[in-house]
């Protein structure tokens, strides 16, 4: 028999997973990251005011790299045991995160890519959706650990409804049509990269659409949700013990 002494000093307790968001106005549907209803566990958010997707997504600003550790700093304060982002593109500032606070920090989903790879068998290569190939670059995938691995890229840049929302800030989503271009563009790359063997979604606003993409080409698809259930399993136990 022994006596617990837990420690207090806050206001708030069990949010394990911290969010660093973008400055948006879009619909974020269950299975967004920036819905906490996509989530069986209580997460914590906060906005990096100014963090437009126009600056993350297609200026890589990095004039925002300060205001992002601040706020990451500003959640590990509040008691949160890892921290991620809502964007894949921030694997760019995924150094400048991790060395700035004292918890795992996981910026994008392109974390997964070298994992997933290692799953493969030889001769094939990793499918990534992003939101704009174009503004996807080589600094992104060495931000993740990622440069070596045998990819192939394609973007939603050239549909109509999932740029219009998601890149220039359209304020209504049409579900089902974001989801069926999803589908075309995963078709399209499966079909014409027979290599390819998982997807990997790097925008944290696709998987909504994860169940339905994975239906049509029939692949292992991996997402921002998927890593993100990963760390906060990892860390549940620990962190719920010692009431973070």
């Amino acid at each position: 028999m022994f006596d617990m002494i837990v420690n207090g000093g806050r206001t708030n307790y069990g949010e394990i997973i911290g969010i660093l968001m973008l400055d948006t106005k879009f619909p974020r549907i269950c299975g967004d990251i920036g819905n906490a209803g996509t989530f069986c566990f209580p997460v914590r958010y906060k906005k990096v005011v100014g963090a437009t997707s126009q600056k993350v997504v297609k200026d890589a600003d990095l004039s925002l790299v300060q205001p992002f550790i601040e706020a990451a700093k500003e959640l590990e304060r509040e008691g949160v045991s890892a921290i991620t982002t809502s964007c894949g593109f921030l694997a760019i500032f995924q150094e400048y995160l991790a060395d700035a606070v004292n918890i795992p920090v996981f910026s994008s989903s392109l974390l997964q890519v070298s994992m997933v790879y290692r799953m493969l068998r030889k001769g094939q290569s990793v499918g990534i959706m992003t939101a704009s190939k174009p503004h996807l670059t080589k600094l992104h995938f060495k931000g993740a650990g990622a440069s070596d691995v045998p990819t192939v890229i394609y973007g939603m840049e050239k549909e109509e409804e999932f740029p219009a929302v998601f890149l220039n800030q359209k304020t209504t989503l049409n579900i089902s049509k974001a989801e069926q271009e999803m589908i075309k563009v995963a078709q399209t790359m499966v079909s014409e990269n027979p290599d390819i063997g998982a997807i990997v979604f790097e925008c944290t606003n696709m998987p909504p659409f994860r169940n339905a993409v994975q239906e049509a080409v029939q692949l292992p698809v991996f997402d921002i949700i998927t890593l993100t259930n990963y760390v906060y399993n990892s860390l549940r136990l620990t962190a719920n013990f010692f009431q973070k």
